[in-house]
C-alpha cells in the first residue's frame, strides 16, 4: 500500500516523492533510534514524527532491520560528507577521523546500540541484514588495512596490516559493548584512541606516531 502523498511537494514525480518519504523517514527513525535506543524505539514512533502510518514506513523498508541499516548507511555517509571526495581518507588520517567518529558516537548512544544488536544478530542464518554487515566489515577491513600500509610503508606487510585492520575493529567495537553495558566504567572515545594507537604501534613499530584525535 502506498503511503500519504508527500506533503507540499505536489509537483514531484512518483519517484520523486517516494526518495523524499524515504529520507525523511530515515531521518525520524535516526531520531528516534537516538533517542529511545533500538529496541524500545518502534515503527510506530517513527511513523508519527513523519505523519503517515506504521503500514506506511514498511512500505518503502520492508522491516525495522532494514531500516536500521539504511540509518546506518546515512550516518556513515554524513561521516564523511565534509571530507575531499566524501569518502575515508587514507593514512594516519584515517585514524584520526576514526577516533574523531567515536567522540561523535558517544551523543548518539541509540544508533550506537541498534549498530551493536545489528551486528550481532547478523551472525545468525538468513538475518536480513547479514550482506550488509558482512560487506561493510569487508570494506572497513580493506581501508583500515591500506591506511596502516601508508603509514607503516614497505616494512608493514599485508598480512599484517590486514591483522592490525581486524583488530582495529574488534577494539572499536567491542569497546562500544562495554561502553553501552556499563557508560560510567568506560570512556568510550579515550579509550577507544589508546587502543588503535597500541595496535598502530604494534603493526608500525618503526614510526613515530602522532596522538590521534
Amino acid at each position: 500500500m502506498e503511503d500519504e502523498a508527500v506533503a507540499g511537494a505536489p509537483r514531484l514525480t512518483r519517484r520523486e516523492a517516494s526518495a523524499l518519504r524515504r529520507d525523511q523517514i530515515v531521518r525520524a527513525a535516526a531520531q528516534v533510534f537516538g533517542a529511545k535506543g533500538y529496541r524500545t524505539g518502534s515503527l510506530a514512533d517513527v511513523a508519527e514524527q513523519v505523519g503517515i502510518t506504521h503500514a506506511g514506513v514498511l512500505h518503502h523498508f520492508g522491516t525495522k532491520e532494514q531500516l536500521l541499516v539504511e540509518v546506518l548507511q546515512q550516518r556513515d555517509e554524513q561521516g564523511v560528507a565534509d571530507l575531499e571526495g566524501r569518502h575515508m581518507p587514507r593514512g594516519i588520517d584515517l585514524f584520526h577521523h576514526l577516533v574523531r567518529t567515536v567522540r561523535a558516537n558517544v551523543q548518539r548512544r541509540g544508533i550506537v546500540q541498534g549498530y551493536t544488536v545489528l551486528t550481532g544478530e547478523s551472525v545468525t542464518e538468513d538475518h536480513p541484514a547479514r550482506a550488509w554487515v558482512t560487506g561493510r566489515f569487508t570494506t572497513l577491513r580493506a581501508e583500515i588495512a591500506a591506511a596502516v600500509r601508508d603509514v607503516g610503508g614497505p616494512q608493514v606487510s599485508d598480512e599484517d596490516a590486514r591483522r592490525a585492520a581486524s583488530a582495529v575493529i574488534a577494539v572499536m567495537d567491542g569497546l562500544q559493548v562495554q561502553w553501552l553495558l556499563d557508560p560510567e566504567a568506560v570512556d568510550l572515545a579515550e579509550t577507544t584512541r589508546v587502543g588503535i594507537e597500541a595496535v598502530l604501534r604494534a603493526a608500525c613499530p618503526h614510526v613515530s606516531l602522532p596522538r590521534l584525535g
